[in-house]
C-alpha cells in the first residue's frame, strides 16, 4: 500500500502544549497509513521538495513568526494539494503579523471572553466558560461532523474573525454579558473547512489543553478533519 506523508509542525507558545497535544494524534495518523515527520520549526515549509511530497500538514504553532519564504512555501503547497489542518491557537492564532497566512486559513482568533471579573482566580481559567458547540445544517451532512450532536465544553471559547469562503460545520455563540462591551450575541465559527486551490484546510477552534482534545466529540472531529484534509493520493 502506498503510504501518505504527514508533516507535524509544532512550537510557539508553550501554553497550548504543542508537543503533548500533537503526540495525541500521531498514533492515529500512523494507524491510518501515514508516514509521519515532526518538525519543531516552520522553516520546513520553505523546502519545496519536502512540501511537494507531503499530503497533510498538521500545524500546532501558536503566535510565533513565519518567514516570507516559509509562508510562500506553505501557501504554494496547499494550493497544489497538500492538506492543512489544526486546532485552536495552533492554527487560528498563528503568525498574527501575516495577512497572507490569515487569508489561507480563513479565520483569526480575536479574543476569548472571560468570566465575571469577580469570578476570576488570576489564572488561565479566567477565560474558561461553559459553552455549546452547535453543528450547522451543513455539518449534519459533512463527513467530518455527520452523526455528531451539539456538545458542551468548559474551556476557552474562541471569538474568530473570518470570511465567507469558509464552509462552517459548527458554531458557538458568545452571549451578551453586562461586563462585556458588545450588545448582541455573536455567532462565531467553531469548526470549518476551506478550499484553497487543489488543497483543503480544516480548522477546529476547541483544543486549549490536551484534556479538551481528549473530549470525545472534539477528538472525533479532529481525527476526521485530518483525514478529510489530506491529499488522497501522493503525486
Amino acid at each position: 500500500m502506498s503510504h501518505r506523508r504527514a508533516l507535524v509542525v509544532r512550537g510557539g507558545w508553550d501554553g497550548h502544549h504543542p508537543v503533548e497535544a500533537t503526540e495525541l494524534f500521531l498514533p492515529f495518523l500512523r494507524d491510518n497509513g501515514f508516514d509521519v515527520r515532526v518538525s519543531e520549526s516552520n522553516e520546513v515549509y520553505a523546502d519545496a521538495d519536502e512540501m511537494a511530497a507531503t499530503d497533510l500538514v498538521l500545524q500546532c504553532v501558536t503566535m510565533s513568526e513565519i518567514s516570507r519564504e516559509a509562508l510562500a512555501g506553505l501557501r504554494t503547497a496547499v494550493a497544489n494539494g497538500t492538506g492543512l489542518a489544526g486546532w485552536h491557537g495552533g492554527i487560528a492564532d498563528s503568525y498574527r503579523a501575516s495577512s497572507d497566512y490569515l487569508q489561507l486559513v480563513g479565520g483569526q482568533f480575536a479574543t476569548h471572553p472571560g468570566r465575571h471579573p469577580d469570578e476570576r482566580p488570576g489564572t488561565e481559567e479566567d477565560n474558561y466558560l461553559p459553552y455549546r458547540v452547535e453543528i450547522t445544517g451543513l455539518g449534519r451532512t459533512h463527513e467530518i461532523t455527520a452523526g455528531l450532536d451539539d456538545f458542551d465544553l468548559d474551556t476557552e471559547q474562541y471569538w474568530v474573525l473570518t470570511d465567507d469562503l469558509n464552509d462552517v460545520l459548527a458554531t458557538t455563540t458568545h452571549p451578551v454579558q453586562p461586563y462585556h462591551p458588545w450588545h448582541r450575541p455573536i455567532v462565531s465559527p467553531a469548526v470549518w473547512t476551506r478550499a484553497w486551490g487543489a488543497g483543503r484546510v480544516f480548522v477546529a477552534t476547541p483544543g486549549h489543553t490536551p484534556d479538551v482534545l481528549r473530549e470525545p466529540s472534539v477528538r472525533t472531529i479532529i481525527e476526521r478533519g485530518l483525514l478529510w484534509a489530506s491529499r488522497t493520493v501522493s503525486e
